[in-house]
């Protein structure tokens, strides 16, 4: 028995967000996602201005961790202009984990650190 394709209004939009995607460059959806997992991560370690009392740690931990997968597999294929910014927004959402945790994780036991490598604040001086 064969199975025809879909038909109808359904299938039609199916097809043009197939096209669509197809247009886009690869850079986009890994920043587009970049972004996601940082602006979640974000507004789940309380830096979100309009919910600045919402914390969910393990939230963020989660979303942090996935980041710097995301970052470390993708970074040599999008040439530096690109990474940098993208492990800049890293490594500032790692040092506000550390910030905002009660409990210290070891150096390079932080969100992600097993593949950034460890993320200490900067010394004072």
């Amino acid at each position: 028995m064969t199975q025809l394709p879909p038909e109808g209004p359904a299938a039609d939009a199916a097809i043009a967000t197939s096209r669509d995607i197809a247009d886009v460059p690869a850079i986009e959806i890994v920043s587009t996602a970049a972004l996601h997992l940082m602006s979640s991560a974000a507004v789940n370690l309380g830096l979100a201005e309009d919910l600045p009392e919402h914390v969910d740690l393990d939230e963020a931990r989660t979303l942090i961790e996935a980041l710097a997968g995301l970052v470390t597999a993708a970074a040599p294929r999008l040439g530096h202009y690109h990474a940098a910014p993208l492990r800049d927004g890293l490594r500032t959402l790692q040092l506000a984990f550390r910030e905002a945790s009660s409990i210290e994780d070891a150096p390079g036991e932080g969100p992600g650190e097993r593949l950034t490598g460890p993320v200490l604040p900067p010394r004072s001086r």
